[in-house]
């Protein structure tokens, strides 16, 4: 049975806390940003946390199941 392989694509937008939640950062903050205000912007820059519904997929994806 080979190994199994960690989707490349996952591992580079996540990252798993202490806790075993999973990081994520925001969308929306590459470019066309001078139709955005400084408030949305600030706060596209700080990271997320991944919805409960979602992170079995991830995990999957990150071959921690």
């Amino acid at each position: 049975m080979p190994k199994m392989k960690t989707k490349s694509s996952a591992k580079k937008r996540f990252k798993i806390t202490g806790s075993g939640k999973i990081k994520r950062k925001h969308a929306f903050k590459s470019h066309i940003l001078t139709k955005k205000t400084k408030k949305q912007k600030r706060n596209l820059t700080h990271d997320g946390l991944v919805h409960k519904a979602d992170e079995p997929n991830i995990k999957q994806q990150l071959c921690m199941k």
